[in-house]
């Protein structure tokens, strides 16, 4: 008799601009790298990719060809830009493999209640978000304070772990390494 193959979960990764997101799945991936059952997805995205960007680039023309051929297992839109991810990672999870998405806040708090879908939230403190967002230079003082002000529609209150990156990356970075090592499917069949 063989045994049943356990199901795998996505794990969408959230967090307001200036939170430090991209940063700290950056330093979990690479401190998972040699877990073959956590997967790091690319997403699709409607603007152009950088030096970096763990996305690929797409037209909204292309997206929408895409996205009908059901070529995308995720979708959402958020500022102005649509995203998504590939039909082929539920691969993964179906295998049993905890496979993370960079999400948006709006999106996750769409998605389904259910014991496949686990929701991480990135956050900062008001000071520190600020900070980041006037550092990085893409937007303007007023486009800062309407995220800021757009903060308090997200809380964080679903998500099934909160990560405060106020400190160190590397404090925040461990704490989604250390979430996803104990939340994966592999771990909690041992």
């Amino acid at each position: 008799m063989s045994a049943t193959p356990q199901m795998g979960a996505w794990v969408f990764v959230c967090g307001p601009s200036g939170s430090g997101k991209d940063s700290v799945m950056a330093y979990a991936q690479q401190a998972l790298a040699a877990r073959p059952d956590i997967v790091f997805t690319r997403r699709f995205v409607t603007r152009p990719a950088h030096a970096g960007s763990d996305h690929d680039a797409l037209t909204p023309a292309a997206f929408a060809v895409l996205l009908q051929a059901g070529g995308l297992r995720w979708h959402w839109q958020a500022h102005g830009f649509s995203y998504g991810i590939a039909s082929q990672y539920g691969d993964a999870v179906l295998a049993g493999g905890l496979v993370v998405v960079n999400g948006s806040r709006a999106h996750v708090h769409s998605l389904p209640v259910s014991p496949d879908v686990r929701v991480v939230h990135v956050t900062a403190d008001a000071e520190a978000l600020a900070r980041r967002l006037r550092q990085r230079g893409r937007d303007s003082a007023e486009a800062v304070a309407q995220r800021l002000e757009r903060n308090a529609d997200f809380d964080g209150t679903n998500a099934d772990c909160v990560i405060v990156n106020n400190g160190e990356l590397a404090d925040a970075g461990r704490q989604l390494a250390d979430y996803l090592a104990e939340a994966s499917p592999a771990q909690l069949a041992r």
